[in-house]
């Protein structure tokens, strides 16, 4: 199987000298794991973006870097993000055993239309985003669909059993939890201000106010 090629290069500069690293288009990361140490490296952000933003969250990697012999696969184990550029500022790479399975969470992905939120304006409320699975590395799904046509009624609920496992990808999470639903809308009050109801309780009714007149004349008369 062709997997998706990464290239980097080892990575000398740690500390504060990495923002001129990065301010030359490269993007500072580590790769570990599988019985190797950790070393530090550095990839082309660009080539970086480019490759992520075509591959699934779980997608095997062959990263080659440079003055090494061959390719290692590797999952993308975690992103860090500039907090206000979104834009990658670090990278793991996890070294894998493409014939060890891995157990990982996966995103559950709503499918469908669901005749409760399109004919009776309810709303999908997600009682669990992912789920967990255990599978090779090359088997791993970036996510898992959910079918929600038959969500008919507010009392409907689909549970995890009524995902789509693709061969060779083995549910850990208890099928029989409950995963998705849709409730009722939100039905708004009208809200009578504090001051008009103060003004309505003190303002007399009309008999009350008759009666109030009457009295004042006899007394006067």
């Amino acid at each position: 199987m062709a997997r998706p090629q990464l290239s980097a290069e080892p990575r000398a500069v740690h500390g504060k000298k990495v923002a001129q690293l990065r301010r030359q288009g490269r993007l500072p990361g580590v790769v570990y794991g599988h019985g190797r140490e950790s070393e530090s490296i550095s990839l082309d952000l660009h080539e970086f973006e480019l490759l992520h933003r075509h591959t699934g969250r779980h997608a095997v990697l062959d990263l080659t870097i440079a003055g090494t012999h061959g390719a290692q696969p590797v999952l993308l184990q975690s992103i860090q993000e500039h907090p206000i550029l979104r834009v990658p500022i670090h990278v793991d790479l996890l070294v894998v055993n493409l014939q060890e399975e891995m157990t990982v969470d996966v995103p559950v992905v709503a499918v469908g239309e669901a005749p409760a939120i399109d004919k009776l304006g309810g709303v999908l409320l997600h009682l669990h985003d992912a789920v967990i699975v255990r599978a090779k590395p090359d088997d791993l799904p970036s996510s898992l669909e959910l079918d929600i046509s038959s969500l008919d009624s507010f009392e409907a609920v689909l549970h995890v059993s009524d995902l789509r496992i693709p061969e060779g990808v083995t549910l850990v999470t208890d099928p029989s939890e409950p995963i998705a639903r849709v409730q009722p809308p939100r039905v708004e009050e009208e809200i009578v201000p504090a001051a008009a109801e103060e003004e309505a309780e003190e303002a007399p009714s009309e008999g009350e106010a008759g009666a109030e007149a009457a009295t004042e004349e006899s007394e006067e008369s």
